[in-house]
């Protein structure tokens, strides 16, 4: 029978092979995808450590058996910043893909040269 743990534990290994293998591709999308499942991987970690008991209250009670909060507002806090990190450095890539003009991450593409004479009307 496979425990709770196990399953947590393999997904968090699962989500942090997956990032890596996504950050060392040589395309800004997959590196931001790649950042994005680390992101995830680092709060199911940090929701486990506050133990993990099914149908246990986050607040003290008369039982015995309680869940922690404290992981579970870092976790929400840590989602907050995840999204707003990941959203700038969506924007960073599109405005590193219009300036360059390549979405490559260490510029060894072949770039053709911009014309300036393209935007003017």
């Amino acid at each position: 029978m496979i425990s709770l743990e196990f399953l947590l534990t393999s997904a968090i290994g699962l989500l942090v092979a997956t990032g890596i293998y996504l950050i060392l591709r040589a395309r800004t999308f997959p590196v931001v995808l790649g950042l994005a499942m680390i992101g995830y991987a680092v709060n199911l970690f940090l929701f486990a450590m506050g133990r993990i008991h099914v149908n246990a209250p986050a607040i003290l009670t008369e039982t015995a058996r309680t869940t922690d909060p404290l992981p579970q507002a870092l976790v929400l806090t840590a989602i907050v910043i995840g999204f707003a990190t990941t959203a700038f450095i969506v924007q960073l890539a599109l405005r590193t893909r219009y300036e360059i003009g390549t979405d490559h991450v260490d510029s060894k593409e072949e770039m053709p040269p911009i014309d300036p004479r393209e935007d003017e009307p």
